[in-house]
């Protein structure tokens, strides 16, 4: 194979799994106008058009997903060859893109990152926060991390905190407003800050617990979101009644009595939060090295 047509190839597939042509040239350090040429290149060569392109998205036609199908494992095959190889030099460097929820990022990933750069200057942290719950391999994410209960089955999982507690909080301006819920049943009188579940769209119905009693509570109220920021923004304006993790700046909120929750003898906890990644021979050096700083662990006290 020749030069050129190694880099037409790793040019399709860049531009295939970043679903961009700005987002695949900016990785691979080219102008978007040099991988258009270097795409219709490849598609000359070939004979057949492999991408299909609009303003707005790019997708691979019929004979692209063909040809992505048998050469991505390929590509992926010789990235894991070079980690290797690095892994054996003892030098970090290079770049590690994480998916996390909010919480995640906020709470464990910031206070951790001046220490992080200390020790790995040459790697670059690529951080997504993204309470969406995204598929980190379609997404190409070195690894992702929510709570326990989201994981997928397949995939190896790293636990970075206890399990959460969940609690229902207001404003003191609401309660004064609305009243106090003393059961959950009566949240179906109040507005409630709705939470939506991004892989289906559905709405997550609130889960309570008490004395071996469970119940699942669909609510209603003017404000539906899938980021936490939002959910408490809202419930700190009066807006209603919002359903979040504890430590999720809530704890804090309560303390200055900026939020005041309810229901405290229903609330059930959640799993902890947990770093996950695809389920494969090797795990690269440099995501040995993040889970190592997240659990403020000695480089060498590894899994």
């Amino acid at each position: 194979m020749r030069g050129s047509d190694f880099a037409e190839l790793k040019a399709f597939v860049a531009v295939v799994e970043r679903q961009s042509f700005a987002r695949a040239a900016e990785h691979l350090g080219l102008s978007p106008s040099a991988l258009s040429q270097t795409i219709r290149q490849l598609e000359g060569r070939i004979g057949a058009r492999l991408l299909n392109r609009t303003t707005r998205s790019v997708a691979p036609s019929a004979s692209g997903e063909l040809l992505y199908r048998r050469i991505a494992p390929l590509f992926r095959d010789m990235a894991a060859a070079v980690a290797e190889a690095a892994d054996a030099t003892g030098q970090m460097s290079g770049t590690l893109r994480i998916n996390t929820l909010g919480i995640a990022a906020r709470t464990i990933i910031a206070p951790r990152l001046s220490r992080f750069h200390q020790a790995h200057p040459d790697v670059v942290l690529d951080i997504v926060v993204d309470d969406a719950l995204a598929d980190i391999v379609v997404g190409r994410f070195d690894a992702g991390i929510r709570v326990g209960n989201r994981l997928e089955k397949d995939m190896v999982a790293v636990r970075l905190t206890p399990d959460l507690n969940m609690v229902a909080v207001a404003s003191p301006d609401y309660l004064a407003r609305r009243g106090t819920p003393k059961s959950p049943a009566e949240l179906h009188d109040h507005a409630c800050i709705n939470w939506r579940l991004q892989m289906d769209g559905r709405h997550y119905r609130w889960e309570f617990k008490k004395r071996g009693q469970r119940l699942e509570v669909a609510v209603d109220g003017p404000v539906v979101t899938n980021h936490a920021d939002i959910g408490i923004a809202a419930a700190l304006n009066g807006l209603g009644i919002a359903y979040h993790f504890e430590t999720d700046g809530v704890g804090e909120l309560l303390a200055q009595g900026r939020l005041v929750q309810v229901l405290a003898d229903w609330s059930i906890s959640r799993p902890g939060l947990f770093l996950y990644y695809p389920n494969r021979q090797h795990r690269p050096a440099l995501l040995g090295a993040f889970i190592d700083c997240l659990l403020d662990r000695k480089p060498f006290d590894r899994l």
